[in-house]
């Protein structure tokens, strides 16, 4: 007994792609992609994401404000923005394809091939989403390293580090990307098991010929053989005929 099937393999990689792209979208709006906390002023703690700057304080808690123009944003904020919303778009996409492909779902009769493909389909807008979430959280990841050990800015200068935010966008990339991949080993399976159906059923075929063959080989002997039967008792029957045969 096979326990892991292109079936079970589809469906696995679905609910890894589905639970990256929740994560990814739930990560795109958190206020906590990088966090401050001044030595000057240790009552306050400072939280940026790609919408909001917050600020959180004992006395009034936590204070968030958009930002408030677009064009003013820095390069990396504005290129990280665009890249998290592209990976919500083409992960809702891949995810939608692969759950018309999946074995099982009706999308009409005779449809493989359309099924195998909407699969690749899903499983390259879902790899492709993966990379997207991925890129924009390592490159603010790299900005924050470069800009924390900058010599040129005094020691007193507060700096940015990392928020519970990045990590998290870093494992809903890596589910995105381990959901994609596992689709094309799923459409890989499939195609295996498909192919050895094929050889089952033309051995199958093959066998039924054979199995016809003997059969109808049987059958005529067992007849030339009662034949054969029924020609000698006629024989022993009528002794005449069996001594003109022995005199002959």
């Amino acid at each position: 007994m096979v326990l892991l099937t292109a079936k079970i393999m589809q469906r696995a990689s679905l609910f890894v792609s589905f639970g990256g792209l929740v994560t990814t979208f739930v990560t795109t709006f958190l206020p906590l992609w990088k966090t401050m906390n001044s030595d000057l002023n240790e009552m306050e703690n400072w939280y940026e994401g790609l919408w909001h700057t917050c600020i959180f304080t004992e006395e009034v808690g936590l204070h968030c404000k958009a930002f408030e123009s677009l064009l003013a944003l820095p390069p990396v904020t504005l290129a990280s923005r665009i890249l998290m919303c592209l990976s919500i778009a083409t992960g809702f996409l891949g995810v939608a394809a692969a759950f018309f492909g999946l074995e099982g779902v009706e999308i009409g009769q005779g449809r493989e091939k359309t099924k195998r493909a909407l699969l690749i389909l899903g499983g390259v807008l879902i790899w492709v989403s993966g990379v997207t979430t991925l890129a924009p959280v390592s490159l603010i990841a790299y900005v924050m390293v470069v800009e924390f050990w900058d010599e040129s800015l005094p020691d007193v200068m507060p700096r940015w580090e990392y928020g519970e935010a990045m990590f998290s966008a870093w494992f809903s990339g890596l589910l995105l990307v381990i959901g994609g991949s596992f689709i094309f080993v799923a459409v890989c399976m499939g195609d295996h098991e498909a192919k050895q159906q094929n050889e089952s059923s033309a051995d199958r075929t093959c066998f039924s010929r054979k199995s016809g063959y003997v059969q109808w080989l049987i059958s005529d002997m067992a007849k030339r053989v009662r034949q054969a039967h029924n020609s000698l008792l006629q024989r022993c029957v009528h002794p005449q005929a069996l001594q003109s045969t022995l005199s002959d």
